[in-house]
């Protein structure tokens, strides 16, 4: 399997466990075609081509020939340039062999157009019984405010540290985030939780979770109490970052009772108790190892991969 094979296959997972109408997605890589057919010749060089069959703007390769033979992958959440300069130490000094630098947090041209997925949630607001209109409108307003502070950051650090080094890189951040999203909800379908404590019985079922929990970053529930009945389950694991503040009236009025999330800020949590909301943190690290886990259970069904967990991920495998 050659580097863009991998990242294509990434891809393409990601589609298979987006919740989303797959045409919705058709639309939006319909949408990109037509952008850029209606671009003059000398603007479309500046166009990121990879729109056209990539519906995740923050999964890209960074880095790398795409004729690369992959055998070998070093894995973190976040792969910045003290874990690429590891790598090229591993390599140097130890002859670790390591083909390829992925990423789950966006770096490089990723990093920079973030914003642009979060249209995914918009979406799976609209699911869960909100208008399309609330959840849009809501969603650009924060939107803009993700572009905005993304302006000044030197997206490019550590990929450049990866061009100097000569490591293929790549990061996969939405695709593996449907992933858990997609877990979790056919899980959570499947076992019918009844209170929250159920839910918390099966997370720690789960070996990701299990990992952070004996790091001391075990699932918690911070609104509600464990004996509160979860009624409808929103799980908010996907679409780039965190959403609008003040979508959580619109959850109640809906008819959510209980939020499953990677994190939350202390404001977020706030707004969700006064709508009365039970909210349970799974976890980041553990909820973007599992995703990423999962998305390479599939890669590998095509090619075994050696790897190398960093940076808070560990490679699991599911038994087939």
């Amino acid at each position: 399997m050659n580097l863009e094979q991998f990242y294509k296959k990434a891809v393409k997972i990601g589609i298979q466990n987006d919740l989303r109408d797959k045409g919705e997605i058709k639309k939006i890589l319909q949408e990109e075609k037509k952008k850029f057919e209606k671009l003059e010749k000398k603007d479309q060089e500046y166009f990121d081509k990879d729109k056209l069959f990539n519906p995740y703007s923050d999964t890209r390769i960074l880095f790398g020939d795409l004729k690369t033979n992959i055998k070998k992958v070093i894995v973190g959440i976040d792969m910045e340039t003290g874990e690429i300069l590891l790598t090229y130490l591993l390599n140097r000094d130890q002859g670790a062999k390591i083909d390829l630098i992925v990423a789950h947090h966006p770096e490089g041209t990723a990093l920079a157009q973030l914003y642009d997925v979060m249209k995914l949630q918009a979406d799976l607001l609209a699911q869960s019984g909100i208008g399309i209109s609330i959840a849009e409108q809501l969603m650009d307003k924060r939107i803009g405010e993700i572009e905005r502070s993304l302006l000044p950051v030197n997206h490019n650090r550590a990929v450049d540290a990866a061009r100097i080094l000569g490591i293929p890189f790549i990061c996969i951040h939405t695709p593996a985030d449907n992933c858990v999203t997609y877990f979790l909800t056919k899980t959570f379908e499947k076992e019918q939780p009844y209170k929250l404590k159920d839910i918390m019985d099966i997370l720690k079922g789960i070996p990701e979770y299990q990992t952070q929990s004996r790091l001391q970053v075990a699932p918690k529930i911070v609104s509600g109490s464990e004996d509160n009945r979860c009624g409808k389950i929103f799980i908010d694991m996907t679409g780039g970052t965190s959403g609008s503040k003040e979508i959580f009236d619109k959850f109640a009025n809906s008819g959510v009772s209980t939020l499953v999330g990677m994190h939350i800020g202390e404001d977020y949590l706030e707004k969700a108790k006064k709508a009365n909301l039970n909210v349970l943190i799974a976890g980041h690290i553990s909820s973007d190892t599992l995703g990423l886990n999962l998305l390479f259970d599939e890669i590998e069904k095509e090619q075994r991969l050696e790897f190398i967990g960093a940076s808070g991920f560990e490679r699991n495998r599911r038994k087939k």
